[in-house]
């Protein structure tokens, strides 16, 4: 489902969108109220929440193309929050079979266009405030910190997680979310196993890291490589 506004009929979007939520609330959607979401191990006990924290907003900084590879990560993210997704981007493209297959289902999906950064800034801390949304990701270029304050005080408020997507830069600014992360891709070595270099840059009242990660679709886990078991002697002759 996709929303598209103007300037000038904000009021209309937010009652379709509250519209929208209550469907997908009647079909048994309603997200959890954990604490944190979990990512893997490694990871979770990197982070002061033992997760990504809810109630709070976090920003990824995609190393390529914006809403490449690094958006494979998010989507399990978005997944595993448990609700209904608002996604609000310039042009929200999202490929169904591609976020299904890191869990995020299009029965779960919100699609928002908002062209100009002050409708996408307002939609995403509506959708933060709303306690029917578990999650919302909004791609941007990049936020002033009153912003990024009022986004925080909106997820606080709501209990949802938030997520800032925008392209990695030399000099990205200060940090406006509790947490900020850096996603490159590695090549994958199997078609249903996508890698990920993932490294903490900040992260409050935590340490930051460096990992290598990789998705099994198969049984739905992600692993840190530095942890996985080497293969046995069998499975390397075989």
């Amino acid at each position: 489902m996709t929303a598209r506004f103007s300037p000038l009929d904000r009021s209309a979007l937010l009652a379709d969108l509250r519209s929208q939520v209550a469907g997908l609330e009647h079909a048994g959607s309603r997200p959890g109220r954990e604490d944190a979401v979990p990512l893997c191990p490694s990871l979770d006990q990197a982070l002061p929440a033992g997760g990504l924290a809810r109630a709070a907003l976090h920003e990824v900084l995609a190393v390529g193309e914006l809403g490449g590879p690094a958006l494979g990560f998010i989507a399990l993210a978005l997944a595993r929050s448990g609700g209904t997704v608002l996604w609000i981007a310039p042009e929200p493209e999202a490929w169904p079979p591609g976020l299904l297959r890191f869990g995020l289902g299009p029965e779960r999906l919100l699609l928002v266009r908002a062209t100009r950064q002050a409708d996408a800034l307002w939609a995403m801390e509506e959708a933060l405030r709303c306690r029917a949304i578990s999650a919302a990701l909004l791609f941007s270029p990049g936020i002033n910190l009153t912003a990024g304050r009022r986004l925080m005080l909106a997820a606080e408020a709501g209990g949802a997680l938030g997520i800032l997507l925008r392209t990695d830069s030399a000099a990205p600014g200060p940090a406006v979310a509790l947490t900020r992360w850096r996603i490159a891709p590695l090549p994958a070595l199997e078609p249903d196993r996508p890698r990920w270099q993932v490294e903490l840059l900040r992260s409050r009242g935590g340490a930051g890291g460096q990992w290598s990660l990789c998705w099994r679709e198969d049984d739905g886990a992600l692993e840190d490589e530095a942890l996985a078991p080497a293969p046995s002697r069998r499975s390397r002759v075989g």
